[in-house]
């Protein structure tokens, strides 16, 4: 094993994904629910962030060569993705669990694009191909960078009594203009990437 990459990997994979940031987009994407409900949320959204991780480490150049898809559209997608969530944030559209909805906040946006977005898909890409034979190091690194964003996580739900409803609001006001700014900022390096 080589300690080099595996603290790489996981110094890499758990600063990109910033799980003490992201703590108040989860609790403001899972408003409403009981802690065991949030609980399982984040358990869902780790399994899928590794799975993921561990996927575009070992095929993510030949999954995107295969689809004929750059990295710097992967930015703009999740990007895009990223602002659609922060314009529903700053419209108040966001009071009752996501989960009810149509869609999972467990796959999109927690695991993807903010626990495994495409700086940390393109990072791991990147560390797998740095030694002869890195796969023990980084799928260790992969997990336990996970692990420990998967504890900080679990603080949300702690965090959350505190806040209270009125807080609520203006954490919700405050991140949606926020990540609206960072999905600008993930989207346009994908678009300066692809025509310049």
């Amino acid at each position: 094993m080589d300690t080099s990459i595996l603290i790489k990997t996981f110094v890499a994979v758990f600063v990109l994904a910033d799980a003490v940031g992201n703590i108040p987009i989860l609790l403001v994407l899972t408003k409403g629910m009981e802690a065991g409900e949030r609980s399982k949320v984040i358990d869902k959204a780790i399994i899928v962030a590794i799975a993921v991780l561990l996927l575009f480490a070992f095929g993510g150049k030949f999954i995107l060569g295969y689809l004929d898809v750059s990295f710097a559209s992967l930015r703009v997608a999740g990007g895009l993705l990223l602002l659609l969530i922060a314009l529903q944030m700053l419209q108040g559209n966001l009071d009752t669990p996501v989960v009810e909805k149509e869609r999972d906040i467990a796959i999109t946006p927690l695991a993807l694009p903010l626990l495994a977005g495409p700086g940390t898909l393109t990072t791991v890409m990147l560390l797998m191909s740095e030694s002869p034979s890195p796969h023990i190091s980084v799928i260790v690194g992969i997990i336990a960078a996970m692990f420990v964003t998967w504890l900080i996580l679990r603080l949300a739900n702690n965090i959350d009594k505190f806040i209270g409803a009125e807080g609520e609001v203006i954490i919700t006001q405050l991140l949606g203009f926020l990540l609206a700014a960072l999905a600008v900022e993930i989207g346009s390096q994908g678009i300066r990437e692809l025509f310049f």
